[in-house]
């Protein structure tokens, strides 16, 4: 994991270009879409599909993973991540170009490791200070991570705890290798050129899905009880 580690970034986050391949990319997009209706939400800027239960602040009550999403959680659990826990929870994200998600934190529901699988496009994932009381708002990001297809990201400690992030919408990005903090760990040797040789390299967006993939420690089960009818 050691050759993985972004070291510009406060600790500790991790980067994986084509941690997975061009097939099990495009397995993954068809399993996606092959999902029914209902387990999409629809959001006024994406849609999403949670898959192993709803995270509630009292306990999630779990289901099982289907067989697609069960193999990818093994892979990322096999780097050893998330410790002697095994994720439990994906949320399925997709993302049409000019779509975004405003600065946040995953926050207490989940073990302090958050794993992240894009597919079908790069994003630009922005970064903020965290702010406490009631000042909630963000200025401009302190820095960015540019996720290729295919890429894994994983964050922990301080960059979960006491940092915000968020997806800018727009659908072009202009990539600036400064403010990139992974660019010298990034897969395609080609865009590191061209981003080297133009002062703000333009890159447009298509739609990207992106696998969050957690372990929700708090877990509940559902205790039928059948009573008698008199």
């Amino acid at each position: 994991m050691d050759a993985w580690k972004l070291l510009k970034c406060p600790d500790v986050a991790f980067y994986m270009p084509n941690f997975i391949t061009d097939k099990e990319e495009e397995y993954l997009v068809n399993e996606v879409y092959k999902s029914p209706k209902p387990k999409w939400t629809v959001l006024s800027n994406r849609r999403l599909q949670n898959w192993g239960g709803i995270p509630h602040p009292k306990g999630m009550v779990q289901e099982n993973l289907p067989k697609w999403l069960n193999d990818c959680c093994d892979k990322v659990s096999n780097l050893g991540v998330f410790a002697d826990n095994k994720p439990n929870h994906v949320l399925v994200n997709e993302y049409k170009p000019g779509q975004g998600i405003m600065p946040h934190q995953d926050g207490p529901l989940y073990y302090p490791t958050v794993t992240t699988i894009s597919l079908g496009s790069h994003t630009i994932l922005d970064f903020y200070d965290l702010r406490t009381g009631d000042d909630r708002s963000c200025n401009e990001p302190k820095f960015s991570l540019l996720l290729e297809r295919r890429s894994l990201l994983i964050l922990q400690e301080l960059m979960y705890e006491s940092h915000m992030h968020g997806i800018s919408e727009r659908s072009t990005d202009v990539l600036n290798k400064d403010f990139v903090y992974n660019f010298d760990n990034l897969g395609d040797e080609t865009l590191k050129s061209k981003i080297i040789s133009e002062s703000e390299f333009k890159l447009d967006r298509k739609t990207r899905i992106s696998l969050t993939i957690r372990n929700v420690p708090k877990t509940v089960k559902i205790k039928l009880q059948i009573g008698r009818f008199r």
